[in-house]
């Protein structure tokens, strides 16, 4: 079983920068595919970025060019680097994965972190 922690978020204003971070118990070099999910309240949790394998990435419409995803398996750790933050960024982020790629490609998600909240002020 994984266990994901999240960190880094908090409190930023427009235009600043974020990074957040997700601390896996164990080794998450068998896990394909990480990804990092955003839900703002009131709103169904959507996809922000994700990573396939160590270079392969995609991102949301609405963060591309903005943030990054990345990955290092000798930490055992996930990253999003969230640069120029809008309001509309608010909401608590949440790395997950899946024990197999085609289940999280489909939105079938097996293993969820706590999340860690981020608020945009303007």
């Amino acid at each position: 079983q994984v266990q994901l922690v999240e960190s880094g978020g908090g409190l930023a204003q427009a235009g600043r920068s974020l990074r957040l971070s997700c601390a896996a118990s164990g080794s998450i070099a068998s896990l394909t595919a990480m990804g990092w999910y955003r839900q703002a309240p009131g709103k169904q949790r959507e996809l922000v970025a994700l990573i396939i394998g160590s270079d392969s990435t995609n991102y949301a419409d609405s963060v591309k060019g903005r943030f990054t995803i990345s990955r290092d398996n000798a930490k055992n750790a996930v990253y999003l680097q969230m640069n120029t933050l809008k309001p509309e960024d608010t909401a608590v982020y949440y790395c997950a994965t899946s024990g197999q790629m085609a289940r999280m490609m489909k939105g079938d998600i097996d293993y969820w972190g706590q999340g860690t909240q981020v608020t945009v002020s303007s």
